[in-house]
């Protein structure tokens, strides 16, 4: 990775508009102040707050131009060339006046050698200007980078303290730049800083608080999610199947196995509540890995290309994070085809597909879906994904493992309770129901105690989806039965 040399090679391909949406504004600088010092063209950095100045000179600022229009015109009639950096520009992008005065500069480019480039959080690109426009990306550091930063706060540490030298563990040092992949530079440095200044050295006690900081700075952005605590596959019960087909694959998914192909991933369909969910965060505790929790529901953004975008982005999380699970929940809500959608759909799928097929890093996908029929098929053939499970309704031994391992999440032994005459009377109930039996239980019962017949009459009350969906899951189940692999 060579940003500055990317960076530069766009100012000089003579693009007019370049955009730069990244939250470390001062990293994108450093890095246009490095390009100005062997440039012949100047740099100027703009803000609503102080106006124009040269890039990296401490100057004073032309406060006249201050204004968003008045900069604007500025840059259209000087008569020198240069890289005019504006920042925080997008909340001015409604002003046709504005828009207009951006295409003039843009209009420009071949005979005034003008060049603006627009940092913000967000910038969504007027129509007018689209085909003017490049974009850049500051991209997340990999583990070599990791380690540099590192190394670069214990030094300056010994610098603020004397020359002193930093209590450090080697094999912490490495498990922390083994792990702070998937966040931004500025992050990274600021964590390790952390970690230094908390009790001045790295140690592997420093590991879990990071991890738990990393983890919410992942989520920040409610795109993509990191699961801290994965479920045991001992807490789902049955999928004797499923299980033994990940354990025969895991070797191959953690490079252990070269003669193998790796594995790409799984499809997970089934009857509401059966257990989809817990599935896919048992298939990390499964392999010991991370997982990563794509939510289709936040991918969408208002603005043109804004979707595309934060599928990229949080599929590059992932990339950095591999070896790793990516779950992506109720996958139709995100791609199915729509005719509404002026083709977003399409072009989402089509990204999605992209990475899929071309992805090498070790990135297991666990898709889960409730209606199979609303995806294309070029989703589910075999070469995407490797298998298509169905998680159906649980037999009656695995609804009396059911019963005991929700009662002993309770503190309550499980050996109190008739569990086979619970499993024989709740014929039809999936796993999330019988949950749900055990906690209204627990309400019905004076003083919060329970017993078997407490929830005898619990199951008489109740009516599962089984019950008041019945042709539907009959017709989903059948379809099950000659199209996909039984997960139990």
């Amino acid at each position: 990775m060579n940003e500055l040399r990317d960076l530069e090679l766009m100012l000089d391909s003579r693009s007019p508009l370049i955009i730069v949406e990244t939250l470390e504004e001062q990293r994108l600088l450093r890095i246009c102040l490095q390009i100005s010092m062997k440039s012949i063209r100047p740099f100027y950095r703009w803000s609503i707050t102080e106006g124009v100045r040269p890039l990296g000179i401490d100057v004073e600022a032309d406060a006249d131009t201050m204004d968003p229009a008045s900069i604007l015109r500025h840059i259209k009639l000087s008569a020198q060339a240069g890289v005019y950096i504006l920042l925080d520009f997008h909340p001015y992008l409604t002003d046709a006046v504005h828009v207009r005065l951006i295409k003039e500069i843009a209009q420009q480019r071949e005979s005034m050698n003008k060049t603006l480039l627009f940092v913000s959080h967000a910038f969504p690109i007027p129509a007018e200007v689209k085909h003017f426009c490049a974009t850049f990306e500051l991209i997340l550091p990999n583990q070599a980078q990791i380690k540099n930063i590192i190394n670069e706060e214990i030094k300056a540490w010994s610098q603020r303290n004397q020359g002193a030298r930093l209590k450090a563990d080697r094999d912490a040092l490495d498990k922390l730049a083994n792990n702070l992949g998937g966040i931004s530079v500025t992050h990274v440095r600021r964590l390790v800083r952390h970690a230094i200044e908390d009790d001045n050295a790295i140690t592997h006690s420093d590991l879990p608080e990071l991890m738990r900081a990393k983890h919410m700075l992942m989520s920040h952005d409610g795109i993509i999610h990191f699961e801290y605590d994965t479920a045991r596959f001992a807490d789902v019960a049955g999928l004797a199947t499923l299980k033994a087909w990940l354990e025969k694959r895991k070797p191959a998914l953690l490079g252990k196995s070269s003669r193998i192909d790796q594995p790409k991933g799984i499809m997970l369909l089934g009857v509401q509540g059966c257990g989809k969910s817990l599935v896919a965060k048992a298939v990390a505790g499964q392999f010991g890995l991370p997982l990563l929790r794509l939510d289709f529901a936040s991918l969408y953004g208002k603005y043109y290309g804004e979707t595309e975008k934060n599928l990229a982005q949080a599929l590059q999380v992932a990339e950095v994070m591999a070896p790793c699970v990516l779950w992506m929940d109720e996958l139709e809500k995100g791609i199915a085809p729509s005719g509404t959608d002026e083709g977003l759909s399409r072009r989402v799928l089509g990204s999605l597909l992209s990475w899929m097929a071309e992805r090498k890093s070790p990135v297991f996908v666990v898709a889960t879906s409730n209606d199979i029929t609303q995806l294309p098929p070029e989703l589910v053939r075999k070469g995407r994904l490797d298998e298509i499970f169905f998680v159906d309704l649980p037999d009656e031994d695995n609804r009396r493992r059911i019963f005991s391992i929700h009662l002993r999440q309770r503190n309550l032994a499980p050996g109190g309770f008739g569990l086979q005459q619970l499993a024989q009377h709740s014929e039809g109930f999936s796993g999330s129901e019988i949950e749900q039996l055990v906690v209204s239980g627990l309400y019905a019962g004076a003083a919060g105690q329970l017993d078997t017949a407490i929830l005898l009459a619990e199951i008489e009350r109740t009516r599962p989806l089984s019950v008041v969906m019945q042709e539907q899951i009959a017709s989903l189940r059948q379809w099950a039965a000659s199209r996909t692999v039984t997960a139990h």
